[in-house]
């Protein structure tokens, strides 16, 4: 296993898919293993904290059995340097789990991790700080996410207030940007992929896919919205996709962006680059 013996484990119990159970069944499945892990199982209020400690006490491996969010600050704090760690999938849309060991539950993806896996030094994009190492969609059709997740919690009037705050945000921003210097463009939205997960790369590309989005209406923004979270958004016909270094994009306002399915709001003068070293990843064999 790596040489794996010193583990730390967050489970955020609170988020979209951890059971009550879920931390003594982590500690339990890993003792299997050998291995004698300190588990923490935060409040909502008190995951950062939970987090901060768990780097902090400088683990061979750092588990996150979380969302998205709490797997994407993991890798912030660690870093290309610090703890090596292992997504698991306990959240709603679980982009980064997904992209690391394929969709499954994250017993069948911890056991694969621990009995196959491999380390992986994952590069991925960098804005403003936050780093993603799956994708980022920047633009309105982010704003068609919140919606998106109140439906599938169960909130369809939540959902409907999200759905008609985005529409009225639809239309009203289009972005200005360059890819490495070229010509200045027009969008009503920038996708970009890593080459952990896109199609068009390999994983040792060295570069951001960037796709420019285009749209004519409501109709379009939407299926955008819906085709760039769940579907491949390369089928689309308003999408123009190339290789990127560096993207500079600007707007009149703050641009509102998801980076690995995480919500967060931009300058409305902001830079995309690739970086080929953000974080240790505990892998699995791609044919698994």
């Amino acid at each position: 296993m790596l040489g794996i013996k010193k583990v730390e484990v967050v489970a955020n119990v609170a988020s979209g898919s951890v059971a009550d159970t879920a931390p003594a069944e982590l500690e339990k499945m890993l003792a299997d293993f050998g291995l004698n892990a300190h588990v923490c199982a935060p409040t909502t209020d008190d995951l950062t904290n939970c987090l901060k400690a768990a780097v902090d006490a400088r683990p061979d491996l750092l588990i996150i059995l979380a969302g998205d969010g709490t797997a994407r600050a993991a890798a912030e704090l660690c870093g290309p340097k610090g703890p090596m760690i292992a997504p698991l999938p306990g959240g709603t849309m679980n982009m980064l789990p997904h992209a690391v060991y394929g969709v499954r539950p994250w017993q069948e993806a911890l056991t694969l991790a621990l009995t196959q896996g491999h380390e992986q030094l994952v590069g991925g994009g960098e804005v403003e700080g936050h780093l993603f190492m799956v994708g980022a969609i920047l633009g309105t059709p982010a704003l068609w996410a919140p919606a998106r997740e109140a439906a599938r919690d169960g909130k369809p009037r939540l959902a409907l207030l999200r759905a008609r705050r985005a529409l009225r945000r639809a239309f009203t921003g289009r972005l200005r940007y360059n890819i490495d210097g070229g010509p200045r463009l027009k969008a009503e939205a920038m996708v970009f992929m890593c080459p952990l997960t896109s199609k068009a790369l390999d994983e040792d590309e060295g570069a951001l896919e960037a796709a420019a989005l285009n749209v004519q209406g409501a109709a379009d923004a939407l299926r955008l919205g819906v085709n760039a979270l769940v579907r491949d958004w390369r089928d689309d016909p308003s999408v123009q996709a190339e290789r990127c270094q560096v993207a500079r994009i600007w707007s009149a306002q703050g641009i509102p962006a998801l980076l690995d399915g995480e919500s967060v709001r931009l300058k409305a003068l902001t830079e995309v680059r690739y970086q080929p070293a953000l974080a240790r990843v505990l892998a699995i064999p791609k044919d698994l």
